[in-house]
């Protein structure tokens, strides 16, 4: 398929507000001169976003279907989630709801309109879960063996995606993404949590300790401007009702993360381990096959780790 339809189309980003969703509107904009719609919460800002923004709660399906009537979007990107691990051990409901119902509900109303948008539902490479030594790296057609809330919400819409692709002809595309870090991403996720924590302490707004969780899981992180690329590709390449990892295709330890922000600090910093960081259960190894989605679009990470952490502690220093 072509690598320009979406030049100069319209794309509708439903959970637009989030880290990635900014991203994604300046690069659909800037690269692809898109007209960019996007759904947000109350309360999310979205000063400095590219995109024409509407509330949403994606459980009220009578909204998603009044705002498809009147974007007529011809890409869908589907980014309305609740996507940290932790917090779906402490809100399993929120959890659920908002990752199968809402996407249901947005397939539902896609389905109903008579509208052929493009669809990209945007899952987590923790969907594999603990995957067995044999099956290292990952490829998307092995069994996924979700080990959280969170995961098991994900799996569930990759399957709805799959269904309504097959019974109504959806386009719809799935993804299984990995870790993706950068500046602006909240502290929930690892990274941020690490690089804030250092701002602070070169503030002098905690005492110089760094306090983490499991330090040994090996994962495989790549930047948010390359995921979202790696998005908009498969948005217009990608096979209908199959699914594409995306990752920087090589792994490294939590560790070794933290050693490099360390490294980036100007003063000495201590490490503790949180108990209240730690997962009730953790997937020791992560590391993806990236193949397929090579194949399809041309694909490639350019942008190296150490950029990204560097400028993701900017970013923190900037703020505190």
């Amino acid at each position: 398929m072509s690598d320009n339809i979406l030049q100069g189309k319209k794309a509708l980003i439903v959970g637009g507000a989030g880290f990635v969703g900014g991203y994604l509107a300046s690069h659909l904009a800037g690269a692809y001169g898109c007209e960019v719609f996007a759904t947000h919460l109350p309360g999310e800002p979205t000063e400095g976003i590219e995109a024409q923004f509407t509330q949403l709660d994606i459980l009220d399906l009578g909204a998603i279907e009044a705002l498809l009537a009147h974007v007529q979007p011809n890409f869908i990107f589907h980014l309305a989630a609740q996507s940290s691990v932790a917090h779906s051990w402490q809100n399993p409901d929120i959890t659920l709801d908002v990752n199968i119902k809402g996407s249901t509900h947005l397939l539902q109303a896609v389905q109903k309109s008579g509208q052929a948008p493009r669809i990209l539902l945007i899952g987590s490479g923790d969907e594999y879960g603990a995957v067995r030594p044999q099956d290292i790296p990952v490829q998307e057609d092995i069994l996924p063996r979700p080990g959280n809330i969170y995961a098991v919400s994900k799996v569930c819409q990759n399957m709805l995606g799959s269904v309504y692709a097959k019974a109504y002809g959806l386009q719809t595309i799935m993804v299984r993404a990995f870790n993706h870090i950068g500046p602006r991403q909240t502290p929930a996720f690892v990274v941020a949590d690490f690089c804030k924590q250092v701002a602070e302490i070169e503030a002098g707004k905690r005492e110089p300790v760094l306090r983490v969780g499991n330090l040994t899981a090996t994962r495989n992180f790549t930047d948010v401007r390359d995921v979202v690329a790696a998005y908009a590709l498969l948005a217009q390449k990608g096979q209908v009702g199959e699914t594409y990892n995306v990752g920087s295709g090589h792994s490294v330890v939590v560790r070794s993360i933290l050693q490099q922000i360390l490294e980036l600090a100007t003063c000495p910093i201590t490490v503790e381990v949180d108990p209240q960081k730690l997962r009730p259960i953790d997937v020791p190894v992560v590391e993806v096959d990236i193949r397929k989605i090579q194949a399809a679009t041309g694909w490639q990470p350019k942008i190296p780790l150490q950029q990204t952490l560097q400028q993701t502690l900017e970013y923190w220093r900037g703020l505190v």
